[in-house]
């Protein structure tokens, strides 16, 4: 089967990482996949796409930024280059756009958000206009599903997959190499782009807790700057703390599995989520974490290690993450939650729409 897999913009963030995994994992079973693209690639997916291409993966990017006729274009150019038998679009608008093509192959589009994009009565609109020409609309949560039949209504194929993770990449004994910077003994580590959403303010505070009572803890913060001046505010905040010494505030890493494993805690406390693949990469990684109370984390609430509270009061916060400074690294059994597992529950959907249309051609 030839899959055509769809970003808004190739980029290190949860839902590429995703599409990375399934690429590769559906290319190495025998089939031809190809990434496409609205917008060109960014600086940090270099090692991304090295995988990818080392792996046999087609990548179709833009080389500039389009218009909207242009982005159709182009998907159309790379629709009829592929020559794909099933299309899968992640995020709104790469579903959007590709619905409006004069193409019948199988289109199934994945909702990532964490927040409800409907909320946009443009975006609600041409939902309501496109749904059909989906042939299936696949939640990441079900939440994602509750706010689609709220806002546009019922779909023939509304399906729930949670995100999966190799687990085998973040195992304590797998044999990475360390990170390629000097990690001290009691680290605790937040990974996530640089957006209010992500709370890196809430975990300086209640770091600023934590150094009262364990003076050699240490922060590290890595993430893409999507909101320049909300990482201003994260930098201000730790000078104005007098943090400097003991927060590392970085951009992005490739590097994550290795840094979970030499990090003490891992921190999250997100206002929303969908369902994080940082999570659950450090759920495999066995690191003690500490996260937000928020709905997509709930599953997660049994495991060894994991602490959910109220992120927004520094004091709890800030005793949870000490508390985890000194819990011991768990071995968590993610079923349902692994690479594998998704993967299949994709290549299941293909299989449903793409064999009758071979059976009948």
């Amino acid at each position: 089967m030839r899959i055509l897999q769809l970003v808004h913009a190739p980029r290190l963030s949860g839902a590429e990482v995703l599409v990375k995994g399934l690429a590769i994992h559906h290319q190495r079973g025998g089939h031809e996949v190809c990434i496409a693209s609205l917008l060109p690639q960014q600086d940090d997916f270099v090692d991304i796409r090295a995988e990818l291409e080392a792996a046999g993966v087609t990548c179709l990017f833009p080389g500039v930024h389009y218009g909207r006729v242009g982005k159709l274009l182009h998907l159309y150019r790379v629709v009829r280059q592929f020559r794909p038998d099933f299309i899968v679009a992640h995020a709104t608008l790469a579903a959007l756009y590709v619905r409006l093509l004069p193409v019948h192959t199988p289109i199934a589009w994945v909702m990532h958000s964490g927040v409800n994009d409907f909320e946009n009565s443009a975006l609600k609109q041409a939902e309501r206009l496109l749904s059909r020409r989906a042939r299936a609309v696949i939640g990441v949560s079900q939440k994602n599903i509750d706010e689609y039949l709220r806002e546009i209504g019922k779909h023939p194929a509304l399906v729930v997959i949670p995100n999966g993770v190799d687990a085998s990449l973040f195992a304590q004994d797998n044999g990475a190499p360390a990170p390629d910077i000097a990690v001290p003994a009691k680290q605790i580590v937040q990974l996530g782009r640089y957006i209010e959403g992500k709370s890196q303010l809430h975990t300086i505070r209640a770091f600023e807790r934590v150094v009262q009572s364990e003076p050699e803890a240490r922060l590290l913060l890595c993430g893409v700057v999507e909101d320049v001046a909300y990482h201003e505010a994260v930098v201000s905040l730790v000078h104005q703390l007098g943090l400097d010494s003991r927060v590392t505030v970085c951009g992005p890493r490739s590097d994550v599995a290795a840094i979970l494993r030499s990090s003490r805690v891992f921190a999250m406390p997100s206002q929303f989520e969908a369902q994080s693949i940082g999570f659950l990469e450090a759920l495999a990684s066995g690191i003690p974490v500490v996260a937000s109370r928020i709905p997509s984390f709930v599953f997660a609430s049994g495991f060894a290690g994991v602490n959910l509270v109220d992120t927004a009061d520094p004091e709890a916060y800030g005793r949870a993450l000490l508390k985890a400074l000194d819990t011991p690294r768990a071995n968590r059994q993610l079923a349902g939650y692994t690479l594998h597992d998704t993967a299949d529950r994709y290549m299941k959907i293909a299989r449903q729409f793409v064999q009758p249309l071979q059976m009948s051609a």
